[in-house]
């Protein structure tokens, strides 16, 4: 996946919205937000920079703003990612535990809702796996045989690790300062 003409194709379907979207490293970021969105961006940030990339979102929003963070998890706290996806999958990425997640946090934000969709995280992936296998043949001419292997097992192993409840898959609204009346959530 292209992530500049992901951007491009998501600046046309919002052409006529009150929507900005911008493709840009986190830390570049300048101006003032109503809202924010986070998704999938988080597990690449890595544990030394959480707080950092919080004080940087908490920077950019109104006083009355929202963010919400899309963000895979684990149920342990680690400063390592798993030696195989780190050489092959995911270089540098890293997931939070939830006590990783609220420190991270922690005085610069206060925690409106969090939802854990991790148990139907498995569905997707095996959703994925069944695509990728579909699409092989199409793939085949560029990408060999390792490669095929490599992201069956990575899909696979994940679908695995949701399936066990060890990762999860949350959704945090978070506010700089409180909801007046509190933040009703949508389910």
């Amino acid at each position: 996946m292209n992530l500049l003409n992901t951007a491009e194709k998501a600046r046309r379907l919002c052409k006529d919205l009150p929507v900005t979207i911008k493709f840009e490293d986190y830390r570049n970021l300048n101006g003032r937000f109503d809202r924010i969105f986070s998704i999938g961006i988080f597990e690449h940030v890595g544990v030394k920079n959480y707080r950092t990339f919080m004080r940087i979102v908490h920077g950019l929003l109104v006083d009355d703003g929202l963010f919400l963070l899309h963000t895979i998890g684990n149920d342990r706290s680690s400063s390592r990612t798993d030696p195989w996806i780190e050489r092959y999958i995911f270089p540098g990425s890293m997931l939070p535990s939830a006590s990783q997640l609220v420190n991270s946090f922690e005085d610069t934000f206060l925690l409106e809702d969090w939802h854990n969709f991790g148990i139907d995280y498995d569905k997707t992936l095996m959703q994925w796996y069944r695509k990728f296998e579909i699409a092989w043949p199409c793939l085949s001419d560029r990408y060999n045989e390792k490669f095929h292997r490599m992201w069956s097992y990575y899909l696979l192993a994940c679908a695995g690790s949701f399936r066990a409840r060890k990762n999860q898959l949350w959704q945090l609204v978070l506010s700089p300062s409180g909801v007046a009346n509190g933040y009703k959530s949508i389910r």
